[in-house]
Formats: C-alpha cells, sequence, structure tokens
C-alpha cells in the first residue's frame, strides 16, 4: 500500500505568522499518527520561514516512539542541512533543488549537471543510516542518471500532474509519470511522489502502483480547514489502501 506522509509546513507557517507556539508542530504531528497516517515529512528551509531546524530535532526524537512510522526531511543540501540531517538521522532525506528566494519547490534536479554532488550525498546517507531520495520531474532519462549515482529513491513532482488534472493533457502528463515510475522500478529505485496531490486527483495517480509513498501538505491542511481534519486524513487513508487493492 502507498503509504501516506503528511507535510506539517503549513502547521509550522500558522504558528510563525503568530510569534508564539501555537499551533504547535508537534501536537499536530501526534494528531497525524493517531489518525494513522504512516508518515511526517517537514521541508525545513534555509530562511526557517515554517519547519525550523529545531522543528526538525523535536519531531525526530517523537517519531522515534513510533515503530510504524516514518520521518521524512526535504530540503537543499547546504552545509547546514546535511549536518542537520546528519544529528537527526530522519529514515529518509529528500533532496530538493530549490534555492533561498523559491516561495516553494518548482522543479526536479538535472541531473546531467548534478550527478556527481548527488552521488556524494548518496555516499553519505548511506553512512548516516539515512535513505537517499531526490526530486525529480517525471522524466525517464533524469531517472536512468539518477540511478547511476546510487540513491535508493526518487521522489516525482507533481505539479504538472496536479495542473494537467482538470485539462485534456492529463492522460498525456499521467503517462509521463507512469513511465518514469516504471524505468525507476526496473533500475532498482523505489518511488515517493508529491506537490498539489489532493483529494480530487489522488486516487487518478495511484493507478501507478509503484509509488510507495506520497508526501502531502498545503492541499491536505486546507482541505482540513474546509471538512476536518479527521475527515481529511481518514479519506486519504481510504484512496492509498483502495489503490493498493
Amino acid at each position: 500500500m502507498t503509504s501516506l506522509s503528511v507535510n506539517l509546513n503549513k502547521i509550522a507557517l500558522l504558528r510563525n505568522a503568530r510569534g508564539r507556539d501555537y499551533p504547535n508542530v508537534i501536537d499536530f504531528a501526534q494528531k497525524m499518527i493517531d489518525l494513522g497516517v504512516q508518515g511526517i515529512t517537514v521541508h525545513p528551509r534555509q530562511d526557517e520561514r515554517h519547519a525550523t531546524r529545531q522543528d526538525t530535532r523535536d519531531l525526530a526524537e517523537l517519531i522515534k516512539g513510533f515503530e510504524n512510522v516514518e520521518f521524512n526531511v526535504e530540503g537543499y543540501p547546504s552545509d547546514d542541512f546535511m549536518a542537520l540531517i546528519e544529528e537527526t538521522r530522519p529514515d529518509q532525506c529528500t533532496l530538493v533543488p530549490d534555492g533561498p528566494d523559491q516561495i516553494t519547490s518548482d522543479h526536479g534536479w538535472d541531473m546531467h549537471q548534478n550527478a556527481t554532488r548527488i552521488t556524494a550525498l548518496g555516499a553519505e546517507f548511506k553512512r548516516m543510516g539515512v535513505r537517499s531520495s531526490v526530486f525529480l520531474d517525471p522524466d525517464v532519462e533524469q531517472v536512468t542518471l539518477a540511478a547511476d549515482c546510487g540513491i535508493d529513491r526518487i521522489e516525482l513532482y507533481t505539479e504538472k500532474f496536479a495542473v494537467d488534472y482538470l485539462s485534456d493533457q492529463r492522460l498525456n502528463t499521467f503517462n509521463l509519470y507512469k513511465n518514469a515510475a516504471k524505468a525507476a522500478c526496473k533500475l532498482g529505485l523505489g518511488v515517493n511522489a508529491g506537490h498539489d496531490l489532493d483529494l480530487n486527483n489522488l486516487a487518478y495517480f495511484l493507478q501507478i502502483p509503484e509509488i510507495l509513498e506520497v508526501s502531502i501538505g498545503h492541499a491536505l491542511t486546507v482541505e482540513c480547514l474546509e471538512q476536518g481534519m479527521h475527515k481529511v486524513v481518514v479519506s486519504y487513508l481510504q484512496i492509498c489502501q483502495q489503490a493498493a487493492n
């Protein structure tokens, strides 16, 4: 079954907007775990505008107590970020090529330009005992280059799917992701996915059977505001379960 990892960045953003520890990120992680999610994700950016380094430390400590819940930390591999991964040792680290001036992640790695660097980082993660993943566009050539770098998984950047889901390009775009996932599996890579997946489009996307994990935050947070947290999280878990049948 595809695992659901909830990204708590938007909870952290709400907290930061008021300058108090409310809402508390750890409390929300616990609530999500109690509802049955299989993972928690944060993306501590360089400016700490939402999830912070301390959030990452606190969540790492919390999740150590749950055998069946994984902690995924996303981010750009700066020296500070890599030191944080060394310190916290999450189950998975997803490398994202985002600059400090980006509002959100908006593209995958160019493996032609970054293969040497990703190979070195992959070796570092193996030394730490952390599963490695790289954020990629749905491009079979990029997937092939990533497989040569010794990393464990890819995370397919799904904004294009989300945009095209409501257009006549839906099937063509879906097939790009399907082909990329199949290629990754043939090359021995695990496949995750994330960015703008939501309750409307996730079931369609999970017709790709190779998807091991989806990381969802922005849409899930908005849907929780509209429909209630319990209903939304249970609905996501049901979609993941039904996709496995």
